[in-house]
């Protein structure tokens, strides 16, 4: 399976090949590599010029749709031939996000695009893709949706292991099924660079690399206080935001007062509102340990930042110390919850996301064989799937 994953920082189309075998009511995961595709300039820009809070055309939508769509075909293509040897039998898209619709703390809607039929036209195989809005449909937030998969990861091991993802947002996952997006991981920090430094404003993809800002930086009190007003950290769970609220803007409006810092301080505090709120949230859910995945995981100020804020009782490890790795897991995750719903089996825990019940997930464009679904004879279409437990990656470690 080959799951296609861009994250709220649309920094790249992450192809996560593995392969899974149904082992009673184990799911063992082989991981079998990861390619990563950065949008060409042109596209990134005319995704991030269309995101909210700006306004856009439903022509620029079409369009973003159809070269977004290209691009993860273009993706697994690739993921196919050069990990799977040609032998993938389905694929799983997140597609890219734009809009998150909450309103009164509930989510009315969620849009994802890039169009599948692009990808089973390219591979030839069935595309599972249109995840989240099934759980919305449901009652739930439809996010985060990798809460399954990281209740069956943690399964078994000692203690309360939380599962933490450091993408532009970052969201956590606990054992008992408590899972919410805590705020911002990277998108503030994205931002900072982009507007107040040189190097920003001149590139397309603009980080703090290696956390080199962050760690020059002095954390300035009272712009973290102002930020730590945010009403959303209040907000009891399940919740989840994005980009529709921690933009540009959001930064912009929150810097009135504060011009005349220096842009690392700026990025020094945000890197702290970000260790603080993921600590917080860490700490409620009484975790023993904490897994962490995402593009935050190589930012050496930030996971110091999370280490000194949770001390020495609640270690801080990269998911890649028990085999699964970091950059990789949210790929890895999807190609799971496709696995699931090829299988008629749902995707989703209602403690995690809000939803009234669980729900089989995503839409699904046959390949070109039609409707038939890969691995499964007529025999097992008879007979139910069980729903795995556990998810056991293959060579796991820890």
């Amino acid at each position: 399976m080959i799951g296609l994953m861009s994250g709220t920082s649309y920094d790249a189309i992450d192809a996560g090949a593995v392969d899974l075998d149904l082992d009673g009511d184990r799911l063992v995961l082989t991981p079998l590599g990861l390619i990563s595709r950065g949008y060409d300039d042109a596209l990134r820009s005319a995704l991030a010029t269309a995101l909210p809070p700006a306004a856009t055309t439903l022509a620029d939508v079409c369009r973003l749709d159809t070269l977004i769509g290209q691009a993860f075909a273009a993706a697994a293509v690739e993921a196919d031939r050069e990990l799977c040897d040609g032998r993938a039998e389905l694929v799983a898209s997140h597609g890219q996000t734009v809009y998150h619709w909450v309103a009164d703390g509930q989510v009315r809607g969620t849009l994802q695009i890039g169009q599948p039929a692009w990808i089973a036209e390219a591979t030839g195989l069935p595309v599972v893709a249109d995840f989240r809005p099934r759980d919305v449909a449901a009652g739930g937030q439809g996010a985060p949706l990798v809460s399954l998969v990281d209740q069956m990861w943690l399964r078994g091991r000692p203690g309360t292991p939380v599962a933490l993802n450091l993408g532009g947002i970052a969201n956590i996952t606990a054992p008992d099924g408590t899972a919410y997006d805590t705020g911002p991981a990277n998108a503030l920090i994205d931002a900072a660079v982009r507007e107040l430094t040189p190097e920003g404003r001149a590139a397309h993809l603009a980080y703090d690399r290696e956390g080199e800002l962050a760690a020059r930086g002095t954390v300035h009190g009272e712009l973290l206080a102002r930020l730590l007003d945010e009403p959303y950290y209040a907000l009891p769970a399940p919740k989840t935001t994005g980009k529709e609220l921690f933009h540009p803007a959001y930064l912009r409006q929150a810097l009135r007062g504060f011009e005349g810092l220096a842009a690392e301080d700026v990025v020094a505090t945000l890197t702290r509102l970000t260790a603080l709120t993921v600590a917080a949230a860490v700490r409620a859910a009484g975790a023993t340990e904490v897994l962490a995945s995402g593009g935050g995981v190589r930012n050496p100020a930030l996971m110091a930042m999370l280490r000194e804020e949770l001390g020495p009782s609640v270690p801080v490890r990269r998911s890649d110390d028990l085999g699964l790795p970091s950059a990789a897991k949210e790929s890895y995750a999807f190609a799971v919850l496709g696995f699931l719903t090829a299988h008629g089996l749902p995707g989703t825990v209602p403690a995690s996301t809000g939803a009234r019940h669980p729900s089989v997930l995503g839409s699904l464009t046959p390949g070109r064989a039609g409707l038939r679904l890969p691995g499964l004879t007529d025999t097992d279409r008879e007979t139910p799937v069980p729903m795995p437990t556990r998810l056991v990656v293959d060579g796991q470690r820890g």
